[in-house]
């Protein structure tokens, strides 16, 4: 399940990096925090791979806000018409099962 979450949480990342440079165009900071806030989501999945029990609970639960974070900088760029709403809705689904699993994960250690 854990290296699921990861090859899942990298598959985002890579969908979102054009949507972060017409973000870019749009609102250079807000792409910013995307981009660091998608960063961090796949970096503490990684970190907590391998990481004791305490240690890897807090890296998934980081994760999993950090993956809030990235659905919520999208919403942003959709009300703001930065980007599409139903590309926005398609990664939505998505972050949300990677939310969903390091959530779990983050309380099964």
């Amino acid at each position: 399940m854990k290296k699921n979450v990861y090859v899942r949480a990298r598959e985002v990342v890579r969908e979102l990096a054009p949507l972060v440079q017409r973000i870019r165009e749009q609102d250079a900071k807000l792409a910013d925090q995307l981009r660091r806030a998608a960063q961090s989501m796949v970096l503490n999945i990684a970190e907590g791979r391998g990481n004791d029990a305490g240690n890897a609970r807090l890296r998934f639960a980081t994760a999993c806000g950090s993956a809030k974070e990235v659905r919520a900088a999208l919403h942003v760029a959709s009300d703001w018409g930065y980007i599409e709403a139903q590309r926005a809705a398609q990664l939505d689904r998505r972050l949300d099962r990677v939310c969903a699993i390091t959530w779990c994960l983050s309380r099964n250690r």
